[in-house]
Order: structure tokens, then C-alpha cells, then sequence
């Protein structure tokens, strides 16, 4: 099953953004696996949504994830592109090439694809969408 592995690398992206210092000098604590409900004052980081693809072989199931995690501006809404594209670099060095442990699955390759930032909110928030793919071994144990 290709969708098998999904909680397993959210956990995972999750706790490498948390546990990343540069990051955590940027946003703090401000690191969410789903929108909060009212908006964070300054820098903050979510993570988005998610595609997957069957990349099973004869040999293994297999699957390749790309996914997104945002980084926007919050209520404030005084916070440039300066400020959210730094946080947004540091997500992409907390994530490119990353050896993330798996509660299921192993990650055989983890990589940054594109990024594309933006104006939200008629013009007054900042918005980096960072998207990378993962490549996950569901060979059995």
C-alpha cells in the first residue's frame, strides 16, 4: 500500500522542523502540522498538503511523497518577505537530504523541489510554500 508510510514522514518532518535550531531562532515554537485557528502573531510554519504515488517495485512496495510546508506571516501582518523567506531557508536546510527515522518505512531520499512565494491576503501577508519529495522504502522488516 503506497499511502502506508504518510503518518510516519509527517511525524518525522514534524519533529525535524521542532528540533532544528535555526529554525527555532526564526519561529520559536510557532511549527504546526495543521493551521492553527487563529492566526500566530510574526513567522510562523505549517505543514500542507501532501501527494503520493505508488513507487513499489517487483523487488518492494514503495512510495514517493511530495508535500508542502508553508511559511506565512501572522496576524500582525508587519512582517516582509525579508523574514519569511529566512525562515522559509531555514526549513529547506532543516529538510534537504535529511536522514529522518520512520516509525514505518525507511526514507531512501528526501528532497527539495521548488518554492513559490507570494502576497495572501489582498497584499498585506507573506506566504513561502516550500515543496519537497521523499522517496520511502515499505520493504518488510
Amino acid at each position: 500500500m503506497s499511502f502506508a508510510a504518510s503518518v510516519a514522514l509527517q511525524g518525522a518532518v514534524y519533529q525535524q522542523l521542532r528540533t532544528d535550531p535555526a529554525l527555532q531562532d526564526l519561529v520559536g515554537d510557532a511549527i504546526f502540522d495543521a493551521m492553527p485557528v487563529e492566526t500566530p502573531n510574526g513567522v510562523f510554519v505549517s505543514l500542507g498538503p501532501e501527494e503520493v504515488r505508488n513507487a513499489g517495485d517487483v523487488t518492494a512496495a514503495g512510495s514517493r511523497h511530495d508535500f508542502i510546508v508553508s511559511v506565512l506571516s501572522g496576524a500582525d501582518q508587519g512582517v516582509g518577505f525579508a523574514a519569511v523567506k529566512a525562515a522559509a531557508a531555514a526549513v529547506a536546510d532543516a529538510l534537504d537530504q535529511a536522514q529522518l527515522a520512520l516509525s514505518r518505512g525507511r526514507l531512501t531520499a528526501l528532497w527539495f523541489l521548488r518554492a513559490r512565494a507570494r502576497r495572501v491576503e489582498n497584499g498585506a501577508a507573506r506566504r513561502v510554500d516550500l515543496t519537497f519529495r521523499a522517496r520511502i522504502d515499505l520493504a518488510e522488516e
